[in-house]
């Protein structure tokens, strides 16, 4: 009787299973939203898309100024850009420097960025609002200036698929081998390091966008117009509008996922990674063949 495979990869049956199941989980919410986003109002049962067509022909009746929304949106957009900056041109070089240069501040680093996952975002606030008198100051109490702070929420996020993709592969012997055969050292990290770190990259940057676009409670104590705070404002009077805007937030991060799976399947040379089936035949056809026994040898 053979070994349990541990850490071996599910069947396709287990793993059509999982992804129904998980699928469903995501998808029933959508459902439903999109069903309420279609209701007639005072009307049972009467469905069409005026709520859609109202978003940008809006009822002077009702009262509903939907231009903050518009204005959170493009101040969310602003600060995913000012914190994805933040995570490649700050997190990402100084973990590069740690693991080739200083590998004993690895822990340091690690304890640092992984530390405000365990402070609660209220305590964050507290925190932060003398360090944004002194940055109204200097740069304004503009709504980007909410990277800063973001940028400090999402270092977890951004750290740990970095680090694991740092872990995967050695990175010290490859940029060893690569100095030792002339190349320089932008060379090494455009090259050499970056192509093999692309999955971690993207993870790091796809989940620095969701926490950018999910985060409310320091955009509401320190008062600016976000994506977030803007839906929680127009919810109140119009709760189609909201709905609509949260499920377009949702299939925007669904979409995101997708393609940055896509992009992180594929190789450095440009091709995508195998699938399990093109493995299997590949493995099949470099496997040696067993000369068949000529008849009357065999023993």
């Amino acid at each position: 009787m053979s070994a349990p495979r541990v850490g071996a990869a599910p069947s396709r049956v287990t793993g059509t299973v999982i992804l129904v199941v998980v699928g469903l989980v995501f998808l029933v919410p959508l459902a439903a939203m999109f069903e309420f986003t279609l209701r007639v109002t005072g009307k049972t049962g009467v469905y069409n898309f005026d709520h859609y067509g109202s978003i940008f022909h809006p009822d002077p009746a009702l009262g509903v100024d939907y231009s903050p929304l518009f204005e959170g949106i493009q101040n969310s957009l602003g600060i995913c850009a000012i914190t994805v900056a933040i995570i490649l041109l700050l997190l990402l070089p100084t973990m590069l420097l740690v693991e080739l240069r200083y590998p004993r501040v690895r822990r340091i680093l690690e304890f640092v960025c992984i530390l405000p996952i365990t402070i609660p975002s209220i305590v964050l606030v507290v925190g932060f609002v003398p360090v944004y008198q002194t940055v109204a100051a200097v740069f304004g109490s503009n709504a980007w200036t909410l990277a800063f702070a973001v940028g400090i929420i999402v270092l977890p996020y951004a750290y740990r698929p970095i680090a694991t993709n740092i872990s995967a592969f050695d990175l010290v012997t490859l940029s060893e081998a690569s100095r030792s055969l002339g190349a320089s050292w932008g060379t090494v990290i455009v090259r050499i390091i970056l192509p093999n770190m692309r999955r971690g990259v993207v993870s790091a940057v796809f989940l620095t966008i969701a926490v950018v676009l999910g985060e409310y409670t320091i955009a509401s104590f320190l008062s600016q117009n976000t994506f977030q705070t803007a839906l929680l404002l127009i919810s109140q009077r119009d709760p189609f509008t909201a709905t609509i805007f949260a499920l377009a937030a949702l299939v925007f991060a669904f979409v995101l996922l997708i393609v940055i799976g896509r992009f992180g399947a594929i190789r450095p040379g440009g091709r995508e990674r195998p699938t399990r089936s093109e493995r299997r035949t590949a493995a099949a056809a470099a496997a040696p063949t067993v000369p068949a026994a000529a008849p009357g040898r065999a023993s």
